[in-house]
């Protein structure tokens, strides 16, 4: 560390007015902010001074949050061309190449400052620096101005908050001449392994794919570059490593997550559970040390059911649930999964013998993106999970009466399409009464599918093709909320007077976090003076498949952009996952044999 670097015990322990003074230039124009939150020392890591100077703000209201928004510059804006800028914007946007615009794109960007300033009535805030914190490029920016100028305003102040919070973390990394150089590491392995995609625009990586199979092999050698002590391709594609332990005949801690993606993914879903602990066990080997119980590490081959309908094919594999028949399934251009496996080299006949033994494990945690919006709202880099929610799907279909729009009398219809829009509207509405002990929704349902088969705009819909997809974090909560939405279906097609067929074609039991490891994750999220938060799993993870032979439990990782996953603009950043590195070495470290 430089002579010239402020350290978190000069923070903790100096006069309150001399720590402030380290602090400044944190918040553009707002001191304020750093001191007030050293009302919370001593910090026990810069974490939580972090989560102090969030909470600081957050307790200021809006007009002080307009305040600070308003304090900062527009990008490449009059104060850029004026040289006003504090050294701290200055440093920041000449690194993201600002001041190197052509006169076309320095125009542009004119046109959407004024735009924003128009619609929005304060300057457009992005951390330029990014998630790696080395920088975004100029086409990187102008698109992040561009799709946030269709936000809501206040879900614009909460972004341009965000953004102001990622500025000042990692200004205060620099403050402390701090670098999460692990979680750089696995960010730019993210990169490494994006590569590899089915489509040319979009990542797309589906079960045994071109594509999907450069991503094993490449895991794999990574896995040996990591100092793994056995290294393997399974028969169904999962790729396998094992850090051995201090002795002989030790019990296994199973980790890991899955490798495939769906159409048009991001980069980050499944992937952060496999290079996590990679980074660990490099750790680990370069440090010489051995645990007390062997780490495997699975890269599991397929989680979304992508090409075939077959979910959670590579991790239901190790608790024996692979079914014969998904060998026959055919993808879209007829290749059975059968002939995938051998064009892949996959030995069939092995896969029986993937299924574990439970008695010789101590357990599956795995690391997850959230993939949701909680953690992003409430400005907090970790989540201890407490259960993976329940779930059931249906398909089905209203039959009414199809008949002309303009001549059939609005009490004479029998619409189908209205009767499953009336559904829509009742399983929100009962969703919403699901509330956990925080006051928090816990509960969705959701009515993604709505076809009317050869509608015409001047038909009343005759038929309405329809699915319900209903989660909850209890088994009991999920059948109460199905009982209650399929009366509903039932009350509305009989008093609309049409008919409904409903096959159910998915249900998953709820995967409750063993409590050992939930609370091994919870002393590990602790120790980095992170603030503890439980949240449940919307989401269907390779969890809940483990959960069926083996306790479980799992961390969730904050994701930008207000959490969206499933799409390219899902994101994390280096610095969350540092953290989660440093709660998975922890709870290494703290479990025992």
């Amino acid at each position: 560390m430089s002579p010239s670097h402020i350290t978190l015990n000069q923070l903790n322990t100096l006069p309150r007015a001399q720590a402030a003074a380290l602090l400044r230039g944190l918040y553009e124009h707002s001191d304020w902010i750093a001191e007030q939150a050293l009302d919370a020392r001593p910090f026990a890591s810069a974490a939580a001074l972090k989560h102090a100077m969030v909470e600081v703000l957050r307790r200021a209201g809006r007009d002080a949050q307009l305040a600070l928004v308003r304090a900062h510059p527009e990008l490449a804006g009059k104060a850029m061309v004026t040289q006003s800028l504090t050294a701290e914007s200055t440093h920041e946007q000449s690194k993201a190449g600002l001041t190197d615009c052509t006169p076309q794109e320095f125009a542009h960007i004119q046109q959407l400052n004024a735009s924003y300033n128009a619609k929005f009535g304060f300057p457009f805030i992005l951390a330029v620096r990014g998630p790696r914190g080395t920088g975004l490029n100029r086409h990187q920016i102008i698109q992040a101005f561009e799709r946030r100028l269709g936000n809501h305003p206040e879900d614009e102040l909460a972004e341009c908050l965000h953004n102001i919070h990622r500025i000042v973390e990692i200004r205060l990394n620099d403050k402390l001449g701090f670098e999460p150089k692990l979680g750089h590491e696995v960010w730019d392995w993210h990169e490494w392994l994006a590569q590899f995609s089915d489509a040319s625009d979009a990542l797309t990586v589906t079960y045994l794919s071109e594509a999907h199979r450069q991503c094993a092999q490449t895991i794999e050698l990574g896995m040996k570059a990591c100092g793994f002590d056995e290294v393997r391709i399974d028969a169904v594609g999962n790729v396998v490593g094992i850090y051995k332990a201090a002795s002989e005949n030790a019990k296994t801690l199973l980790t890991g997550s899955h490798y495939d993606t769906v159409r048009n993914a991001g980069k980050y879903d499944g992937r952060l559970g496999i290079f996590v602990p990679m980074a660990c066990v490099r750790e680990l080997a370069r440090a010489k040390q051995r645990l007390p119980f062997d780490l495997e590490v699975v890269a599991f081959a397929e989680e979304e059911g992508q090409r075939y309908k077959a979910t959670f094919l590579g991790s239901g594999a190790l608790v024996g649930d692979f079914k014969h028949e998904w060998l026959e399934q055919t993808d879209a251009n007829g290749v059975t999964m059968r002939q995938a496996m051998q064009q892949a080299g996959l030995k069939v006949a092995d896969i029986p013998k993937l299924a574990r033994d439970a008695s010789k494990y101590l357990g599956f945690v795995e690391v997850h993106i959230e993939q949701g919006p909680v953690l992003y709202e409430r400005d907090l880099p970790l989540g201890v999970v407490t259960s993976i929610n329940g779930s059931v799907r249906f398909v089905g279909e209203v039959r009414g009466v199809a008949c002309h729009a303009g001549t059939t009398p609005m009490d004479r219809r029998r619409d189908a399409a209205a009767a499953v829009a009336e559904l829509a509207l009742y399983v929100e509405q009962r969703a919403l009464r699901d509330r956990g002990a925080d006051g928090q929704c816990n509960a969705v349902g959701t009515v993604g599918l709505l076809t009317v088969p050869n509608g015409s705009i001047n038909v009343v819909p005759g038929r309405c093709q329809f699915s319900i997809d209903l989660r909850a974090p209890t088994n009991g909560q999920r059948d109460s909320l199905t009982h209650d939405v399929l009366n509903a279906l039932k009350t509305i097609c009989t008093r609309r007077g049409v008919h409904y067929t409903l096959e159910e074609t998915m249900r998953a039991s709820a995967a409750p976090s063993a409590a050992q490891w939930q609370t091994r994750w919870e002393a590990a999220v602790q120790a980095l003076g992170v603030p503890l938060f439980h949240l449940p799993s919307g989401a269907g993870h390779d969890a809940m498949k483990l959960h069926e032979v083996m306790p479980q439990a799992m961390l969730f990782v904050r994701g930008q952009n207000s959490g969206i996953s499933h799409n390219p603009l899902e994101s994390t950043t280096s610095d969350d996952m540092q953290l989660a590195i440093d709660a998975f070495m922890h709870l290494l470290h703290h479990t025992p044999a």
